[in-house]
């Protein structure tokens, strides 16, 4: 395989980002500009995206930070912690040789560790082209189809169980409003916050541990971030029961692509009223009506209950790998203190 010739420039230009982000069809919301200024703006990054130019006419840029750090401390990802799926941003196909060229360029980087998480379905040019050094981490998505409009989606991909679900919540009387405006953060964290104490039971985790950890990972600031740069693409649905909230679920849009990208509940309230299913219903319709043509719920352990409740809407379970590398030292460690941690709370994942 002849490797191509590649003019690398960084930071990616923004104006050719949004070219590509636009002309890839594929392209989700947290593979563009904006979503890496909200990284920026919530944690110690900076922007290190890359634009290869392969000099034929294609061109593909990779969303990528690094931690403000020493080079030989410093991670540079796509993306780091929870931010979720970065990878490349192409107009065309992206092929075993360009893919090659990508990767030998990030084994170079002088990062301690180097990472890139794909998109769901991407990932087989990819397996092919890694080389020696990278190693794979397996991660899944749940992915709707929306082909045919929501008709065909309520009709033919929503398990029996979803459509009854549905008509549960409005016979109960669940009342749903969506802001696309940032007005119903506090709504949307206070019912997070809710459910840490429900994911420490469930996870063997301490509460106090519980609550550092999650409120750490996800502040409220960092939503109120996302919200305020993402403006109409970023809409919280939250619904109601007896003048009380009880679930909130965000979803994030670009072109083609819809992401549902965090959900909160007081499980005691919402789970017999079936709001869950009433608040996915409404957001897929929007979907549809928006010309969206996938719905994506993200991952969950195989065999959670989680994986399952995303299964009755008719999802697929499709590969999105993250490939690294990294140098022995901070990083392997970092890694195996948490595991030991994990072991010694008898931790569960969910």
């Amino acid at each position: 395989m002849n490797a191509p010739t590649v003019q690398i420039t960084t930071p990616a230009p923004r104006e050719i980002w949004w070219q590509l982000a636009a002309e890839d069809l594929a392209a989700q919301v947290t593979q563009t500009p904006t979503w890496l200024d909200c990284v920026c703006a919530t944690g110690p990054y900076r922007d290190t995206s890359r634009l290869y130019d392969f000099g034929d006419g294609g061109r593909l840029v990779l969303p990528l930070v690094s931690a403000r750090r020493p080079h030989w401390l410093a991670a540079e990802e796509s993306w780091p912690g929870e931010w979720g799926v970065g990878g490349p941003v192409s107009a065309g196909e992206i092929g075993r040789a360009e893919a090659r060229a990508v990767f030998e360029d990030l084994a170079g980087r002088p990062a301690a560790r180097v990472a890139v998480r794909l998109r769901p379905g991407d990932g087989e040019v990819w397996a092919q082209a890694v080389p020696a050094g990278f190693r794979l981490e397996e991660h899944r998505a749940h992915v709707l189809d929306l082909d045919g409009g929501f008709g065909t989606v309520w009709e033919r991909r929503f398990d029996q169980g979803v459509r009854r679900g549905v008509r549960r919540a409005e016979r109960s009387g669940v009342e749903v409003e969506v802001d696309r405006t940032g007005r119903l953060v506090p709504v949307f964290y206070d019912l997070f916050e809710q459910s840490i104490e429900r994911w420490a039971v469930q996870q063997h985790e301490p509460l106090a541990l519980a609550r550092w950890r999650r409120k750490r990972l996800f502040p409220q600031r960092l939503l109120e971030t996302v919200t305020a740069r993402l403006g109409e693409s970023c809409a919280i649905w939250a619904a109601w029961h007896a003048g009380e909230p009880v679930a909130a679920v965000i979803v994030l849009r670009h072109g083609r692509h819809a992401l549902f990208w965090r959900a909160a509940m007081n499980r005691e309230l919402a789970h017999p009223v079936r709001a869950n299913h009433l608040l996915h219903r409404l957001a897929i319709e929007d979907a549809c009506e928006a010309g969206c043509l996938q719905y994506d719920m993200g991952g969950s352990r195989q065999g959670a209950s989680l994986a399952h409740f995303k299964q009755t809407f008719g999802t697929r379970d499709l590969p999105s790998p993250r490939y690294y590398r990294e140098r022995p030292g901070v990083h392997t460690a970092d890694r195996a203190l948490r595991t030991a941690v994990k072991r010694a709370i008898r931790f569960r994942g969910v």
